[in-house]
């Protein structure tokens, strides 16, 4: 099988990057593993900037019929007292709100969408295991299908393939590791008609969580210390969910419904990205050029507006063949500022309030001085609005158009 472009991975990235370089009517092969989208504890925040994008997209009536949650005003608590983290009201742009949505409902709507475009191949359960190889070339890749193992050669192959890519790792790509203090338990608690809080994020001595409205449930993500997770499961889950029922009493009926460690995930937070992100032949992008730590939610985000730089860079050239290594690593200069800023702000973060949240004992938490003002100054609230909801440096859709036949 031959394409001018295969990406592997059919995330947030692949697929946006997919459907852009379809829409540009460049043959493209988007690989996917599973049989379909639907996997739990994926990332589900819709900032502005990718609801910008979909909007320029011709996409965004559609994606709005699906059913979401809408977040505007960021509010916590941190040790007791009622902290404002951001309001993306203040933010001059169309969509200023954060939608909750099931990833896969978003990935779908890709593929859906996706569909008119005869360029455009998505290939389910079918898992790139290798790369194929002419010289110090990637020609493309060696990949697992239902029927058997095929190779798709490719002008240009992209990693999509997540912060555990496969394909990064085959190509020898160096990750520089800048580390995280936590992991994360996800779960679900049941939510009763009418029971609604505006609380983002609790901050108590030696616990920190954090939990999403999702209309009929609650989705939470209780933060642990890094390496900590079989301490936490020695001390047993009734344990567990009375220390959350304590920080967030609004939870506690759904709790219930939390009946084994099966219903708790596992989320390793790494921080980190490729010193570079190509070969001759292979670009990689989104959690496979770098991972983000929750903080923000930003990573889907991120992801997308790679995908997007990577359409505008790249999409004209590929008309004609395989651009060169210095031009596919257009989109590493391109994207890596927004990436170490979006990084560096989550470390400072983690530094100031996570290990302060997460140190042992009982000690009386204080609200940092930065959150004392943020609160107290609204038009602050939009600053740190526009960090999480725009990022640093968004991306505009840029590439091409093929004409509609």
């Amino acid at each position: 099988m031959k394409t001018r472009c295969c990406i592997v991975g059919g995330g947030p990235a692949g697929m946006m990057l997919g459907y852009l370089l379809g829409r540009a009517g460049i043959d493209v092969v988007v690989l996917e593993k599973h049989a379909d989208f639907f996997r739990d504890f994926r990332g589900d925040t819709v900032h502005p900037s990718t609801l910008q994008v979909m909007d320029e997209l011709g996409l965004i009536d559609g994606f709005l019929k699906l059913p979401h949650q809408r977040l505007q005003k960021m509010a916590g608590m941190f040790g007791g007292e009622t902290v404002r983290l951001a309001d993306l009201g203040r933010l001059n742009v169309k969509y200023p709100f954060i939608a909750f949505m099931p990833q896969w409902d978003f990935l779908n709507f890709l593929r859906e969408s996706g569909k008119r475009f005869a360029s455009l191949k998505v290939m389910m359960s079918t898992e790139a295991v290798d790369l194929l190889r002419d010289g110090e070339r990637i020609t493309g890749v060696k990949a697992k299908t239902p029927d058997g193992v095929i190779d798709i050669e490719a002008d240009l192959t992209i990693a999509c393939d997540g912060r555990h890519s496969l394909v990064r790792e085959r190509a020898g790509l160096e990750v520089e590791e800048i580390g995280a203090p936590m992991d994360v338990l996800w779960f679900r608690a049941g939510k009763r008609d009418g029971e609604n809080e505006n609380l983002f994020a609790r901050v108590d001595p030696g616990k920190m969580m954090v939990t999403f409205d999702r209309g009929d449930y609650w989705q939470c993500a209780f933060v642990i210390p890094k390496g900590q997770y079989e301490a936490v499961k020695a001390r047993g889950l009734p344990a567990l969910l009375d220390d959350i029922a304590r920080m967030a009493p609004i939870l506690k009926s759904g709790l219930s419904g939390v009946k084994g460690w099966d219903e708790v995930k596992l989320l390793t937070v790494a921080v980190n990205r490729l010193r570079r992100w190509t070969r001759p032949g292979l670009l990689c992008i989104g959690d496979a050029a770098h991972a983000m730590s929750p903080i923000g939610g930003v990573g889907v985000n991120l992801a997308v507006q790679d995908a997007v730089a990577a359409a505008n860079l790249l999409a004209a050239r590929l008309m004609s063949g395989c651009p060169s290594e210095d031009e596919l690593d257009a989109v590493r200069r391109r994207r890596e500022f927004p990436v170490k800023m979006t990084q560096r702000m989550q470390v400072v973060v983690q530094n100031n309030i996570v290990n302060a949240a997460l140190k042992p004992g009982n000690q009386p938490l204080k609200v940092p001085l930065v959150m004392r003002l943020v609160t107290a100054v609204p038009w602050l609230q939009g600053i740190t609005a526009r960090f999480v909801g725009l990022g640093v440096r968004p991306e505009h859709v840029q590439s091409p158009r093929a004409p509609s036949p």
